[in-house]
Formats: C-alpha cells, structure tokens, sequence
C-alpha cells in the first residue's frame, strides 16, 4: 500500500486525527503522523503511534529528535502528505512557504510530484475570512488538493461549514481521488 505522511494541526478535530490515521493504518496504509507543536498540547503523538505502528514526531531538534535531519527523512518516506486538521494559522504558513516546524519543513522538502492534501477545519467565520480563502487559492496553485470541510454544528457552538469529515468518509474521499 502507501507510505502516508500525516500532518495534524492545532484544531479541536485533532482527535478525529487520531481515528483517521487507526483508518488508514486498518487498510493497508503505513503512516507516519507529524503534530504541530499546538496539535500535540491537544493530543499525546503516542497515541498516533499506538494506532499505527509507526513513530509520531513533533520536533525535530531536542531530545525528541530521531535523525540527524528529520524533515528530509520523513519527506524522502512519505508517497503521500495528508494534513488534517488543517487549522487557519497551519494553511496561512504552508501556503506562505514559512518552514517554522517540523511539519511545515517536511511539507516543504516533499519532492515535486508527490500528492498533498490538506483538510481545513475550523470556525466557518474563519474558513470564510478572505485571508484563508486566499491561502486555499495559492496552496491549490501550487498542486494541493483541497478536501472541503463537511458543515454541521462546531466546538465553538457554531453551525456552519468548517467541520472535519469523519474519518471513514475523510478516507473515501481520498479513496475516490486514487490518494489512499
């Protein structure tokens, strides 16, 4: 199957990372998550782990670090970049090129021709912003495919679309794409 690299930004979907990457792992899959440093205050990479097999990193400097340059390791591993949750600040800084984590410097050093896709999730006031609409625009330019965000009631007690697609449908989607 596919080597799939799996971002997870600070977004109260996070959790849904989790079961999307058990999804993934269940069908064949081997995957790799990558948390901002935000998304692993909201949820342990050891449970990324735990539900793939396969290590979860946050940084790539410290005690945490497992090579010698993480980021061009885990882009020279993954077939595949998936980010999701993709919150508002995670799309702004991938659209923007800014390498300021992990995450963002193995989405920057993915070769040219491999696949990413990117799951914005977030306050639909947010998703609406012109700045966000702009940075979904420039990330499509540059080759990203965009899964749209499912509407539906929000942590924030909005109704709107915003929400994460569960994750059995978050990996049809991708399916239907020849991603997964």
């Amino acid at each position: 199957m596919t080597r799939i690299l799996l971002g997870a930004g600070a977004s109260v979907a996070v959790y849904k990372a989790c079961d999307l990457a058990s999804k993934l792992a269940q069908a064949g899959h081997e995957v790799r998550a990558v948390l901002t440093p935000r998304a692993a205050e909201l949820v342990s990479p050891q449970l990324f782990e735990a539900v793939t097999g396969q290590p979860a990193q946050v940084d790539e400097f410290g005690p945490q670090r497992r090579g010698a340059m993480d980021h061009i390791e885990l882009a020279s591993w993954g077939e595949r970049l998936l980010v999701a949750p993709a919150s508002a600040d995670l799309i702004a800084r991938l659209a923007l090129g800014l390498g300021g984590d992990l995450l963002t410097t193995v989405a920057l050093a993915l070769p040219a021709g491999r696949p990413r896709v990117v799951c914005p999730a977030m306050n639909p006031h947010m998703l609406a912003a012109p700045p966000l609409v702009r940075h979904l625009e420039t990330l499509r330019g540059d080759g990203w495919q965009v899964i749209e965000p499912d509407e539906g009631h929000m942590a924030c007690g909005d109704a709107g679309r915003g929400r994460l697609p569960e994750p059995a449908d978050l990996v049809a989607r991708l399916e239907a794409l020849g991603l997964a």
